[in-house]
């Protein structure tokens, strides 16, 4: 039998607990670029056409990433959360 002490145990713990916390911080910020560079490649979405019901289609790119935006802002807000209260 291979017998751990105590302190490889506490040890190996923490470490696993350390990596799993820099890697939910890493998943989140990742979540929170990703609208930012949506944003920022306005070359992409700066046109007039096509139109979809009246509005260009820079105000529909725009109010679809609002609300992904919202949702990975959201979810990088419970991944933070979820992290704070372990």
């Amino acid at each position: 039998m291979y017998n751990k002490s105590i302190h490889q145990i506490k040890f190996k713990y923490s470490y696993d607990h350390m990596l799993s916390m820099n890697n939910r911080y890493v998943i989140a910020g990742i979540l929170l670029i990703i609208p930012f560079i949506a944003y920022f490649a306005m070359p992409t979405y700066d046109r007039v056409n096509p139109q979809i019901g009246g509005l260009t289609f820079f105000y529909w790119y725009q109010t679809l990433w609002l609300g992904i935006s919202a949702l990975l802002f959201g979810i990088a807000a419970y991944i933070i959360d979820k992290e704070a209260k372990q």
